[in-house]
C-alpha cells in the first residue's frame, strides 16, 4: 500500500444536488441522460464543478499566515509563471493562463509554496481576470505587509475563443502594483525579469 494517498471528498448532500441539476441540462438540450456514455456524467460534471470552485471553502490570508517566517532579506522575490486556471462568472467557460507575482519582503517571507497555492484559492472560484489579479494582489499585501507587491497574469478565455468573437489567439493581460513597484524604476525590473529566461 502507498504510504501516501491523495483522496478527493466530496459533500454528498451538495455532490447530488448538482448532479441532479446536470441531468436536467443533458435532458433539456436533447440527450439521453440514460445512455451509456452518458449515465455518469452528471456526477463526474457535478465533481468537476465542486473541485473547480473549492476556493470558496479556503482561506488564503490563513495559508499566509501559516508560513511566514521572520528574514531579513529585503530585495524582491519573484515567482513567475503560475499556472493558473479558472472558470469565467459571465459563462462558466474556463480561463487559463500565467501569473506572475513579486513582493519586497518587511521583515517576513513566506513559503514559496503558499504564493501558488493562493493562486489557487482565488482562481478556483467563478471569477473575472481583473477581480482575480486584484484578489491575489491585496491578499498579500494585507497579510504580508510587504514593501511593495506586483501581480501580472495572462490569460485566455475560451468564453472569446470557442463562442462569440471566436479569437482563437487573444491574450488578455492583467496588472496591479502597490507600494514600492508603484515606482516606475521597479516596476521596470520587476517587468524585466518576467519577460526574460535567465536558464
Amino acid at each position: 500500500m502507498s504510504p501516501y494517498t491523495n483522496l478527493e471528498e466530496y459533500n454528498v448532500e451538495i455532490t447530488s444536488e448538482v448532479e441532479d441539476g446536470y441531468s436536467r441540462i443533458i435532458e433539456e438540450i436533447g440527450e439521453d441522460v440514460t445512455r451509456e456514455g452518458l449515465i455518469k456524467t452528471p456526477e463526474r460534471a457535478a465533481k468537476a464543478m465542486l473541485f473547480l470552485t473549492q476556493g470558496y471553502k479556503q482561506d488564503a490570508e490563513e495559508i499566509l499566515l501559516g508560513a511566514m517566517f521572520k528574514e531579513d532579506y529585503d530585495d524582491m522575490v519573484i515567482i513567475k509563471d503560475i499556472e493558473l486556471y479558472s472558470l469565467c462568472e459571465h459563462h462558466m467557460l474556463p480561463f487559463f493562463g500565467k501569473a506572475h507575482i513579486a513582493y519586497i519582503p518587511n521583515g517576513h517571507i513566506v513559503g514559496l509554496s503558499k504564493i501558488p497555492r493562493i493562486v489557487d484559492v482565488f482562481a478556483r472560484r467563478l471569477q473575472v481576470q481583473e477581480r482575480l489579479t486584484h484578489d491575489i494582489l491585496e491578499c498579500i499585501n494585507r497579510t504580508l505587509k510587504p514593501k511593495g507587491v506586483a501581480v501580472v497574469i495572462e490569460a485566455s478565455h475560451m468564453c472569446m475563443m470557442m463562442r462569440g468573437v471566436q479569437k482563437q489567439n487573444s491574450v488578455t493581460t492583467t496588472s496591479g502594483f502597490r507600494g514600492q513597484f508603484e515606482k516606475q524604476e521597479t516596476r521596470n525590473e520587476f517587468l524585466k525579469l518576467i519577460s526574460s529566461k535567465l536558464s
